[in-house]
């Protein structure tokens, strides 16, 4: 079996990658970075370090790479071929990709009638979705009945800590043990691929809103209050008492969100968050503040890791005020880095228009929103 799979970075090699080879699939991955391309192609394996007090390492093998800037015309034929398609190249690169994948399920299709399933492993909300959109731009009206037939963009959530590192084999990568790959089911075509490690649902809604408003959001506290406070890593973030305070508020306003919304039963989420707080204090898998805070204007979107959890949390609760999910949001709207290009744009809209009208543009919120009240209070 081939897979075809865009983006050779960390969570591409070390998630994405590593699940697919423990799956017996062949894996070629399609980057930009010409010389990790060309280190996979010399090396044709590479090694996941599980990263824990007794850390474990695999090797994956059967890989290759393809520069797609370089050679588009053998990603194309690689996906005529492949029998599944992944990416792990970040929300907003799907664009930029879906012209090529567009390219390679055209030609696909005059040659191979065989299903064919992409899945957007990205951290965001209804990724694959994205992807289809992107890539029927770029298709006739002829093509539409075709693709709708042939290939299915099933959405996904997935979720593992994959740090920035640098090691000394630039193809190795440390990763946390704890993974999870949900799958939605419905939209797949033909036949549903059998890799251990993902959860195949029915509605995948609930899952992705699960694991956004307690892994997003509570990786979002010690990376914006940490950040205020001058801490350098997520780590040390987490043992300071105002931060952990801050965290399990943020996850159990949150978690009422959830519970209430979807019906999760209220032990199973406690756990949850237990086991979600404490993969944030493992010391062999730290990552950088500034790494976890970066892209505060989409962190701080209507459907994101912070104001929609609030505003769940308010809908749920008959207007209760989400005290710590808003101290978390006043953090990010006062996160300044000016190595990040989102950062320095809020800031700037901030001294432009003021926090309010800045709060009001990039979150979606009514001007009498009672959350938007709330988040402004928290912000005096």
């Amino acid at each position: 079996m081939l897979a075809v799979h865009f983006g050779a970075g960390n969570i591409g090699r070390g998630f994405i990658g590593l699940l697919l080879s423990q799956a017996n699939y062949e894996t070629i991955f399609v980057d930009v970075n010409g010389a990790m391309v060309d280190e996979i192609n010399q090396k044709q394996e590479y090694n996941v370090v599980l990263a824990a007090e007794n850390s474990q390492t695999v090797t994956v093998k059967n890989v290759s790479a393809i520069n797609s800037i370089a050679n588009p015309e053998k990603v194309i034929e690689a996906i005529s071929k492949a029998d599944l398609v992944t990416t792990a190249v970040g929300p907003n690169i799907l664009a930029i990709i879906s012209e090529l994948i567009a390219k390679g399920l055209s030609a696909r299709a005059k040659t191979n009638k065989q299903p064919l399933n992409l899945i957007a492993c990205e951290n965001m909300v209804g990724g694959s979705a994205l992807l289809k959109e992107k890539v029927y731009n770029h298709i006739s009206a002829d093509e539409h009945a075709v693709f709708d037939e042939l290939y299915g963009f099933p959405n996904a959530a997935v979720d593992r800590i994959v740090p920035n590192q640098v090691n000394k084999d630039p193809l190795e990568v440390s990763v946390e043990p704890y993974f999870e790959w949900v799958v939605e089911e419905p939209a797949f075509k033909g036949e549903v691929p059998k890799i251990d490690g993902v959860t195949y649902v029915q509605d995948l809604k609930p899952y992705i809103e699960r694991k956004l408003f307690t892994v997003n959001t509570g990786h979002a506290v010690p990376a914006y209050v940490g950040h205020q406070l001058g801490y350098p890593t997520i780590y040390e973030a987490m043992k300071d008492n105002q931060i952990q305070e801050i965290i399990n508020g943020a996850l159990a306003e949150s978690g009422e969100a959830v519970i209430q919304t979807y019906g999760f039963d209220r032990e199973e989420h406690q756990a949850y968050i237990k086991k979600i707080i404490g993969r944030f204090q493992n010391p062999y898998i730290s990552d950088e503040v500034t790494r976890v805070a970066r892209g505060p204007i989409r962190k701080l979107g209507a459907n994101d890791r912070l104001i929609r959890p609030a505003g769940m949390y308010m809908e749920v609760t008959g207007g209760k005020e989400p005290t710590y999910l808003a101290k978390t949001i006043a953090a990010a709207l006062k996160f300044v880095n000016e190595e990040d290009a989102e950062a320095v744009k809020l800031q700037q809209m901030i001294a432009e228009k003021g926090i309010e009208a800045t709060l009001k543009e990039v979150s979606g919120l009514d001007a009498d929103s009672p959350l938007l009240m709330v988040i402004m209070k928290e912000m005096e």
